[in-house]
């Protein structure tokens, strides 16, 4: 299994879903649908999209390999 990064391409706002998708075997849409789903509850969902933002490298970085 390859690390986890932040795909250069088919990102939508950071790439954190899309990023977040292969790991889980699902496919960045739905990703970004159960994220969603989940901001209707209360929680720090937000807080951890920007956590991940910032822990998961971008494909491509130093970080990344």
């Amino acid at each position: 299994m390859t690390g986890l990064a932040r795909p250069r391409s088919g990102r939508r706002l950071a790439g954190v879903c899309a990023a977040l998708a292969p790991r889980f075997g699902m496919t960045p849409t739905s990703v970004r649908l159960l994220f969603l789903l989940s901001c209707l509850l209360p929680g720090p969902q937000v807080v951890a999209y920007l956590v991940l933002w910032v822990l998961i490298p971008s494909e491509g970085s130093r970080r990344a390999r």
